[in-house]
């Protein structure tokens, strides 16, 4: 028997069928541990000793409580994201959609296909990862908004500050920020009482950054309308952004507490481009188990290392990324990859020869990215630490002409 289910924040829908495709239950469920549990059960009754496979459109969120209700029951669960969903709902009879029908599709897919991706339990530390590190890149994403907006606004009335301060990379100027933003507000203060202020509020260079604002304060005397409100609304983005920096550095430190406590964390530390927040979002994103994938090519296909052929009539050799991969995964590994070219001889040696051989530089890391998952494929498998080969050999100098 195969089970769909159409998961919901507050109700699921499950479609159970045969082997013949025949309707045997559909029933809306509440997302409540008690009604899951019956929905189990009665599965169970229906299936007698028959083997059950259920299947899921989201891996997360809503269907969290489902998921682990049928990972601890000891069911096998497989994972049929929303968008294969919908696009195979055009091979099935009738425009209309409802839970039940998605339900019903989602269960007829998990019949017929063998390429489905089974849910896995991820350990605690894993978990407490993901959690993490999603919070961190949502820290991250606001920041940036928010610094862009700020940028946008002060561009407006005082455009001489804005392009002498780098708000997006120096602390001090976002401290800067936070009390003067006007040029009257600079000049009045002075250079000396400017800098005793940044001082005392620990930002770094503060006799070169009060010189830069004293500066572009004096460039500035016409007053621009609005600018009271302006000045205003950047002193509350600047003290958010100095908030958002704090629960980044809070965060920061649970991840790197939680990742050293993972038995994997050496493993994956030793291996050049990978430091505590890439290892995170790696265990985050494998769940701390890459047996899940089967081989080193499903990992690295997962991962969407692994070029795809697009070939049609008397056209080949035509590859193209995958339109289906982790997309996490995939940052991990080009940005680990893109690091340790500057710390790694070997990485170092075989970028430069993609790069002689005519790619790009993207196309040239993730080449490398590529050779790099099958080593770290093999080491997370073994737990063996990251060994460097000998120095690559540098190439005979050229002759000189006779």
């Amino acid at each position: 028997m195969w089970v769909g289910v159409d998961a919901g924040k507050q109700h699921h829908h499950a479609v159970a069928i045969d082997a013949d495709g025949t309707r045997k239950l559909s029933r809306r469920v509440a997302n409540d541990e008690a009604s899951l549990v019956e929905l189990v059960d009665t599965v169970g009754r229906i299936a007698a000793a028959g083997r059950v496979t259920w299947a899921v459109d989201l891996n997360s969120g809503g269907a969290a409580l489902l998921l682990a209700v049928l990972l601890d029951r000891g069911e096998q669960v497989f994972y049929i994201p929303g968008r294969v969903v919908h696009h195979a709902a055009g091979a099935y009879r009738g425009d209309g959609k409802t839970d039940a029908k998605d339900a019903a599709i989602i269960a007829d897919q998990a019949r017929m296909r063998r390429d489905l991706q089974p849910i896995r339990v991820n350990d605690e530390i894993s978990s407490e990862l993901a959690i993490l590190t999603s919070r961190r890149t949502d820290l991250m994403r606001d920041r940036t908004r928010t610094i862009n907006r700020l940028r946008a606004l002060l561009s407006s009335y005082f455009p001489a500050l804005e392009r002498t301060l780098d708000i997006s990379n120096v602390k001090g100027a976002i401290i800067l920020l936070t009390a003067y933003q006007t040029p009257d507000g600079l000049r009045r203060m002075g250079p000396a009482r400017l800098e005793a202020w940044l001082r005392k509020n620990k930002a770094y260079n503060a006799s070169g950054l009060a010189q830069l604002a004293i500066d572009a304060a004096r460039s500035q005397h016409v007053r621009v309308a609005g600018q009271d409100a302006a000045g205003a609304t950047v002193a509350k983005w600047a003290h958010h952004i100095r908030y958002l920096d704090r629960e980044m550095a809070e965060v920061d430190r649970d991840i790197e507490t939680r990742f050293r406590r993972h038995r994997k964390a050496a493993v994956i530390e030793s291996m050049p481009g990978f430091g505590t927040l890439l290892g995170a979002e790696l265990l985050a994103a494998t769940g701390g188990d890459v047996s899940v994938f089967g081989t080193a090519d499903r990992f690295a296909a997962v991962a969407g290392l692994a070029p795809v052929p697009r070939d049609s009539g008397r056209v080949s050799g035509n590859l193209h990324r995958p339109r289906r991969y982790d997309r996490r995964l995939l940052r991990t590994a080009y940005l680990s990859a893109q690091l340790s070219i500057r710390s790694c001889a070997e990485s170092r040696v075989y970028y430069d020869r993609k790069r002689a051989e005519g790619k790009r530089h993207t196309q040239a890391v993730l080449a490398l990215a590529r050779r790099r998952s099958n080593v770290l494929w093999a080491m997370l498998r073994d737990d063996a630490l990251y060994r460097p080969g000998p120095e690559p050999s540098q190439p005979p100098p050229a002759r000189a002409a006779a």
